[in-house]
């Protein structure tokens, strides 16, 4: 049948009696435009592999902290990163040099509960080199890609993260890039985003053993009974308005969690060393995925690089985003 799926022989035979001859052959033509799907674009050619002469060097700060939240070390460091550029999209990706590191928090790591045992055992992961978006994703680069903003903070939002996505719209996002770029994107594994958080450090937060609102964007209470008392900012803030992290990644502690690729698992017992994500074919855990950093509202021990949270991937929340990754070459 010629007509659109979504209009129907009355609904056109209305629209032609309505207006009569042109006009009506007019509307019905603009209704069955308007009910066909919107055609999906082809998909870009392979990228080429990267080379050295693609990345840009960029400067960043990083601090450390004390136990009283008083700062120590400030200073200037300088990171390589690759420039997506396509359509309105800007999207700079980080060099994340591939090594080895101890995944979970240990035993006597404060506010990381001991009754349960959803961030340990340690374990030893080595992962391989791979690109992380610097930021997380803006409202303005999921506009740009997606052709709509999801956002409770949408107002004044351009620079702020993206928030009240589902798990389904951020893997959405990356396949739509995926398309535009010719590079494959996707969300990182649960591995991948601590060893990035971390950037070779083992204390609870890269900039040391507590966290103070000067650094993160969470609810401002103190981490425990040295850390100070911060103030609550009740909303996401710009990407990049607070230090980095020694590999020149902003917000990996707060301003809203990150969806990872991984299935929920309730401890690290078989978990992958090598980097991946651990996906499982358990009906009961299947809809639960794993979501990392912590957020605005949140309390600063959920914002620590080994805690893990969990969400059901159907469900959106203004306390969550993303960013992207892809693999080197």
């Amino acid at each position: 049948m010629f007509l659109g799926q979504n209009l129907s022989r009355r609904r056109a035979m209305k629209l032609l009696g309505f207006c009569g001859g042109g006009m009506g052959i007019a509307l019905v033509v603009r209704a069955i435009q308007q009910s066909l799907p919107t055609p999906t674009p082809p998909p870009a050619p392979p990228a080429p592999p990267l080379t050295e002469a693609d990345f840009m060097r960029f400067d960043f700060e990083v601090v450390e902290v004390d136990e009283t939240g008083g700062e120590v070390r400030r200073e200037t460091q300088q990171g390589q990163a690759f420039r997506e550029t396509v359509g309105g999209l800007v999207l700079d990706m980080v060099s994340i040099p591939g090594g080895t590191f101890t995944m979970g928090a240990p035993d006597d790591e404060p506010l990381s509960s001991r009754l349960v045992s959803y961030e340990r055992p340690q374990h030893e992961v080595s992962v391989p080199q791979f690109l992380m978006s610097r930021y997380l994703v803006t409202q303005a680069q999921f506009q740009a890609v997606m052709s709509h903003n999801p956002s409770h903070f949408a107002e004044g939002g351009a620079k702020r993260p993206v928030e009240n996505v589902t798990w389904d719209d951020a893997v959405a996002f990356c396949e739509a890039l995926s398309r535009l770029t010719g590079r494959e994107y996707r969300l990182p594994s649960e591995a991948e985003w601590e060893y990035a958080c971390r950037a070779g450090t083992t204390t609870p937060f890269y900039f040391g053993p507590t966290l103070t609102t000067d650094l993160a964007n969470y609810n401002g209470l103190p981490y425990d009974k040295n850390s100070p008392q911060g103030i609550s900012r009740d909303h996401t803030t710009d990407v990049g308005s607070f230090p980095a992290n020694a590999f020149g990644l902003d917000d990996m502690h707060g301003n809203v969690y990150e969806w990872c690729l991984d299935h929920w698992h309730r401890n690290y017992e078989g978990a992958p060393t090598d980097g991946s994500a651990w996906l499982i074919d358990d009906a009961y855990e299947q809809g639960a995925r794993v979501i990392r950093s912590g957020s605005w509202g949140d309390y600063p021990w959920n914002c620590r690089s080994a805690y893990r949270g969990r969400r059901s991937s159907a469900s959106p929340s203004v306390f969550v985003g993303f960013r992207v990754v892809c693999s080197f070459g």
